[in-house]
């Protein structure tokens, strides 16, 4: 685990006795690299062009890479330029819990489990034969018959999220035509795009031929098409495009959307996740990477963060989108300031199509360079909303990483959404990103369900099976993906 005890800005040399070196000061503790080829591992005082550090890839080889410690030398500061300060106006969510913030809120707090046995399709013979499936959904009032019968799920979800969002944010269509809609944009993503029109487009082919195809199977199957879909229908004309990045996917969309307002680019921006894969093509897929729990004779306790027993995760569905607003425009128009998003961040573990760094670096890392973003120092954090998906290896690597960063954890509380809700993969950093808003402004922290058997090593409070009171100062949110993206944002109660 990284534990960075000194600041600097220049290389860092992996010695044989197993330091990181900066300028012959040292500055992290690591355990999980192989040890550089003395010749290599030298000080940056040698006057040696090589510099970093080998690690192994999954094949074997051994590969340099360039580190740098960019931990800041001076205190952290938040920005004070309203034009660039992001805050939080509205949020939209369509979930296992329905359609409304404060109910799907207040259902995560009452410890419920919305995981159950899938009947959407036959999953019989299936190895996995539950989910979070979302029932009884509706888009009436915000998508009309003929489109709606015709959308895919992940776009249904995004356009309802999308719309409630911008409701909660008193931007309704007489408000929106009065503003300068170039300035308003949408960036909301997805890990899978739209599955179900992709699979039946391919049935068509391979059942009828290439006439059959419906001239919807493209445009519905692409991935930018919710941010499309909504722009279309609202009349934004900002930015406008969509982030796949698998599992993070969320939380990348909110990092750049607050820099398109941060640069001036928009006032405005609507963002977030949306998903829809709790189908044929998405449950086999997944269990075939050996991805999901199996845990079909109990459901609703499948989903288990940190406990010994856990066995993978749950496919989740839905969308999560929220307004993001610069402070000034804002307050020049009365809006309601439900939070501040304070900054973010984004790196790669350059590991592995699917296993996470055991070391955490890339995590860690994305953690300090998101409080670097806010301004923020990590004492001042006091809650993780973490990713917490239930797998073996990926919720260690992310109690490691957490734990190498905020070194006095006694304050620090942590826990799971998907415990309840499963794994809404693109759309998970957007619902997760509520509940962590929704814990700032009521000053209740979930619970993360089915914590019987906790691994040794988690000695953060990750309030256990009942909500907890707590003041929440400063939060962070957590999301991971396929591929070793990482990202990590930042919110913190809204002072004027």
């Amino acid at each position: 685990m990284v534990a960075i005890t000194s600041p600097c800005s220049s290389s860092l040399i992996y010695t044989s006795g197993g330091e990181l070196k900066c300028n012959r000061v040292s500055s992290l503790q690591y355990n999980g690299l192989r040890p550089m080829d003395t010749k290599q591992a030298v000080s940056s005082s040698s006057g040696s062009k090589t510099s970093g550090f080998h690690c192994s890839s999954s094949n074997g080889r051994s590969r340099q890479i360039r580190a740098i410690n960019t931990t800041t030398t001076s205190a952290p500061k938040r920005e004070k330029d309203p034009k660039k300060r992001v805050v939080i106006t509205g949020m939209g969510v369509v979930s296992v819990f329905g359609n409304d913030v404060n109910t799907f809120y207040e259902r995560l707090l009452a410890g419920e489990s919305g995981i159950s046995i899938i009947d959407r399709f036959d999953a019989s013979t299936y190895s996995v034969r539950f989910a979070g499936q979302i029932r009884d959904f509706s888009s009436k009032g915000y998508i009309d018959g003929k489109n709606d019968r015709r959308l895919d799920d992940c776009w249904r979800y995004c356009i309802v999220a999308g719309k409630k969002a911008l409701e909660d944010a008193n931007l309704g269509t007489e408000v929106l035509d009065t503003m300068d809609k170039s300035k308003i944009g949408v960036l909301v993503g997805t890990g899978m795009g739209g599955l179900s029109a992709f699979s039946t487009g391919v049935e068509s082919l391979t059942l009828k031929g290439f006439k059959k195809i419906s001239p919807f199977f493209i445009p519905y199957s692409i991935t930018n098409m919710g941010s499309a879909l909504l722009a279309i229908d609202t009349g934004l004309m900002g930015p406008n495009y969509s982030i796949s990045t698998a599992c993070a996917t969320a939380n990348y969309c909110f990092y750049a959307a607050a820099n398109h307002i941060r640069r001036g680019e928009a006032d405005i921006m609507v963002a977030g996740g949306t998903e829809a894969a709790i189908m044929a093509t998405g449950i086999g897929g997944f269990i075939a990477c050996r991805a999901l729990s199996q845990r079909n004779d109990e459901p609703q306790r499948a989903s288990r963060p940190w406990d010994k027993n856990r066995d993978g995760f749950v496919m989740g569905e839905g969308s999560g989108v929220l307004i993001m607003e610069s402070l000034e425009h804002a307050t020049k128009r009365g809006a309601n300031i439900i939070a501040e998003y304070l900054g973010g961040a984004i790196t790669c573990d350059a590991h592995h199509m699917t296993d996470p760094r055991k070391d955490g670096l890339g995590v860690s890392s994305c953690i300090t360079k998101s409080l670097e973003d806010a301004g923020v120092s990590p004492e001042e954090v006091n809650y993780v909303n973490a990713h917490a998906t239930s797998t073996l290896a990926g919720d260690l690597a992310e109690v490691n990483a957490v734990k190498g960063v905020f070194k006095d954890t006694s304050e620090l509380k942590m826990n799971g959404t998907k415990s309840m809700i499963g794994h809404g993969l693109g759309a998970a950093g957007g619902l997760e990103a509520i509940a962590t808003i929704q814990a700032i402004n009521t000053g209740w922290l979930h619970p993360t369900l089915n914590q019987d058997n906790l691994e040794s090593q988690v000695t953060i409070d990750t309030v256990p099976n009942v909500k907890k009171k707590h003041e929440v100062h400063v939060a962070i949110s957590n999301s991971f993906g396929f591929g070793g993206h990482n990202s990590v944002i930042v919110f913190a109660p809204f002072t004027p």
